[in-house]
């Protein structure tokens, strides 16, 4: 017998791939980095740069939509059209729902990612072998392979964030807090900078604490520097990047459990 939590989590990637928003956006991503090649045409010896940054940026920026937008109506959508009932009166753990939801999801955007950065390393070698012909393997930025898995990971702690969102409140307000705590989360370096410049002793400890309790998406951003410098992402920060991501995923996905098992359906 198959793992529920597999059943769901495949059932959710299905669902998820027939939704026509997820096509829109994959073919307009594409759409996007074949038209960066001939904006960076205009960039004067600055198309690495800018098909890079643009590729990546586009993948994070839209990862960031569906993980929002169709995260928040996992669990939404099965309490809506009622179908929760029929699930959880199987042999089915509340948490086993939250967890085949979750990874349904992620794989929905690892196929989604995996087929922008293909696009993007495409994109990249038809401009260096345009640009150096037989050299032009050299002059490919394949660092965007490390700058796209820390993007997919910070897409997965975005999708937990509005997993626990969903498990307690309407569609609407479970969008607007997602998009706080991205756009906070994407701040946070912020925070501790602007504690340590304020006097106020409660007021300091209160942004200090935020800054760390809050997600910190700043680990996960090499975007630019990428771009610029053709390096790779150190093998120390990317293993920092992953572990920090899979703990707060955990605590998150546990708290979304914890959540979800209170709420009473009948």
């Amino acid at each position: 017998m198959m793992n529920p939590v597999l059943v769901i989590a495949l059932n959710t990637f299905r669902e998820s791939v027939r939704d026509k928003v997820l096509y829109n956006l994959l073919l307009f991503v594409l759409l996007l980095i074949a038209a960066s090649l001939l904006v960076a045409e205009l960039s004067l010896n600055q198309e690495q740069i800018v098909i890079a940054r643009m590729g990546l940026s586009a993948m994070l920026f839209f990862g960031v939509l569906i993980a929002i937008f169709i995260g928040i109506g996992l669990v939404y959508k099965e309490i809506d059209k009622r179908t929760v009932y029929t699930i959880l009166a199987k042999p089915l753990c509340r948490y086993e729902f939250i967890l085949g939801k979750f990874f349904g999801l992620s794989l929905t955007l690892l196929v989604n990612c995996s087929v922008m950065l293909v696009a993007l390393l495409a994109a990249l070698s038809v401009l260096a072998y345009r640009r150096y012909a037989n050299q032009a393997f050299g002059y490919i930025n394949f660092g965007v392979l490390p700058a796209g898995l820390l993007i997919y990971l910070e897409l997965l702690m975005v999708v937990a964030i509005a997993l626990l969102f969903s498990s307690f409140s309407t569609p609407v307000l479970s969008t607007v807090f997602s998009v706080l705590f991205y756009i906070i989360g994407s701040l946070s370096q912020d925070l501790l900078v602007f504690a340590r410049s304020i006097r106020l002793v409660p007021a300091k400890y209160l942004l200090i604490g935020l800054y760390y309790v809050l997600p910190n998406f700043s680990n996960f951003n090499y975007i630019n520097i990428v771009a610029h410098d053709f390096h790779f992402v150190s093998g120390r920060k990317i293993l920092f990047a992953t572990v920090y991501a899979l703990l707060y995923i955990c605590m998150l996905l546990v708290l979304t459990s914890v959540v979800f098992q209170k709420r009473n359906f009948k």
